[in-house]
């Protein structure tokens, strides 16, 4: 649960004025999923580990703000 809210934080900050609503959802048995625009962006399940924050923060981008710049979090070309 702290690392979900942590990265709710970083989403928040780096995407601020884009995210409308962030709603942090307990489960059991390790489930993580993040979801922007009705599109699954990550699933621990299916990746098999946590995101790194920056390619979770890539993820979200790509749907929410594909012209944003993350700056330093951004993918090298």
């Amino acid at each position: 649960m702290l690392r979900a809210a942590w990265m709710a934080q970083e989403l928040l900050s780096t995407f601020d004025g884009e995210i409308a609503e962030l709603t942090l959802k307990p489960g059991t048995g390790g489930i993580f999923e993040v979801t922007a625009d009705n599109q699954l962006v990550w699933s621990r399940k299916q990746e098999g580990r946590f995101p790194e924050i920056t390619e979770l923060k890539q993820r979200v981008r790509d749907v929410i703000a594909p012209e944003q710049d993350l700056g330093h979090s951004e993918r090298k070309k």
